[in-house]
């Protein structure tokens, strides 16, 4: 039977490997996307569509005007998770435009950062 004095400095060792190796590995930066897809449900009708958003473009849903400035998400080999910063503005007819979102979205935590509005959601589903 191993000594316990040995059994502890071999449990060190294998303990400070580890600390090493896992300060020299880099997380990879995210993947930038062309376009953001996006979800969008209209309340009032319980209409639900799948919108891409290219980087950069105004698309439309109802009175919203959506612009997705980035998209990014992690390597395919690594834990999924996609965050989009869109900018989203509302112009019902015969009213001013106004901005009611601009920040972050998360897909993985769609509640985070949400648009409130009370006639639309938009949630971010991924990149393309």
């Amino acid at each position: 039977m191993p000594h316990p004095a040995k059994l502890i400095l071999a449990g060190a060792l294998v303990s400070l490997a580890s600390l090493a190796h896992a300060q020299t590995t880099q997380p990879r930066p995210p993947v930038q996307a062309r376009a953001a897809v996006l979800q969008a449900l209209d309340k009032v009708t319980a209409r639900v569509s799948r919108i891409e958003a290219p980087i950069g473009e105004t698309v439309r849903f109802g009175t919203l005007e959506v612009v997705a400035r980035t998209c990014n998400q992690r390597p395919a080999d690594e834990a999924p998770d996609t965050t989009a910063f869109l900018q989203i503005a509302d112009t019902p007819p015969d009213q001013p435009r106004a901005v009611v979102f601009s920040g972050w979205m998360w897909a993985n935590s769609p509640a985070l950062n949400a648009l409130e509005h009370a006639v639309y959601d938009v949630t971010v589903l991924g990149c393309r």
